[in-house]
């Protein structure tokens, strides 16, 4: 099974994880995820599917304390799921019905809350690649929800900025960012009664979107039935006017940042990052030495350029 070795330079962890080796490439004539393979149900509409290649999982106890140690591993639980959409092979997330993504969020919620009932996991995180340009091994429309046994640095480093700024202005910083994209909405894209999407300003990928709330709350159980249909619709629109961006399916990372499991986050905001790396309609955006070696982003498009670009997309497929 995993392990995790702590990088005593970096100060985060890295999980070994060799048995994902074996994990499926885009497999011709079959595909696990299809009612008939024998993997899931017969009839399904959504699917909570445990995947095959765990990166968290086992008995093994995860020991941070092994932090401060060079040379050590320890174990690595938590749990790994795919969010089947749809039992349809061919369909895209962009071409999922308003009340299809209803249907994904409510099992995204209900898992949250599953998973964040066991005393090991520490963050729930749920998350999308969409595109072989991504990496993706399975073409099945699908996401993923990993619970980790401690909290990944990136959401980390984000919390730590959000509760400096709280700590000096008082405001949750999340809704400054809302207040001030929504004052010169130069890169909002759309908006609902409970949500708000825009290009950011400080945005790293090309035309990245992030999805707000625009009332203040932390995880998914937080919203109300409402905020939820509200929540599905923003997703289908923004997936929508990517598609129609080039005229193809945009490949993409989306990320769903809820609050940490333990503690007392009054300064964190339930969002959405959809991270894109199609920078034109025939260049992609390689995370390459800058970015990947130096953790410094370089973004090929102007936010405000791409924002006033996606705020005229339809929000109905073009194709």
């Amino acid at each position: 099974m995993s392990q995790l070795r702590w990088h005593p330079f970096l100060q985060q962890w890295v999980v070994v994880a060799a048995h994902r080796q074996g994990r499926p490439q885009m497999p011709e004539n079959w595909c696990p995820f299809c009612p008939g393979s024998g993997n899931v149900p017969a009839a399904y509409d959504v699917y909570l599917y445990p995947n095959d290649f765990p990166a968290f999982g086992g008995d093994e106890p995860f020991h941070p304390g092994t932090a401060t140690e060079i040379g050590v591993a320890t174990g690595a639980p938590g749990a790994c799921d795919v969010v089947l959409y749809s039992p349809d092979h061919y369909l895209q997330p962009s071409q999922l019905p308003i009340e299809q993504w209803s249907k994904v969020i409510d099992l995204w919620t209900r898992r949250s809350s599953e998973l964040w009932a066991k005393p090991e996991i520490e963050y729930v995180s749920i998350f999308e690649n969409t595109g072989v340009a991504i990496g993706v091994t399975m073409p099945h429309p699908h996401g993923q929800i990993y619970a980790f046994p401690f909290v990944p640095p990136m959401p980390a480093q984000e919390l730590q900025g959000a509760k400096e700024s709280r700590d000096k202005s008082g405001e949750c910083l999340h809704c400054r960012v809302l207040k001030a994209e929504r004052s010169e909405p130069i890169r909002v894209i759309a908006e609902n009664d409970g949500f708000t999407a825009f290009v950011p300003f400080y945005g790293r990928f090309p035309t990245e979107v992030h999805i707000y709330s625009r009332r203040h709350f932390a995880t998914l159980a937080n919203m109300s039935g409402d905020e939820a249909k509200q929540l599905a619709e923003m997703i289908s629109v923004v997936r929508r006017k990517y598609d129609n961006l080039y005229g193809f399916p945009m490949p993409l990372m989306m990320v769903v940042r809820q609050s940490p499991v333990h503690g007392d986050h009054p300064y964190f905001h339930f969002h959405i990052q959809l991270l894109p790396i199609q920078r034109s309609a025939t260049k992609l955006k390689y995370l390459a030495a800058v970015e990947s070696g130096n953790g410094t982003f370089l973004n090929d498009t102007r936010p405000e350029e791409q924002g006033e670009r996606l705020r005229a997309m339809p929000p109905s497929l073009g194709r």
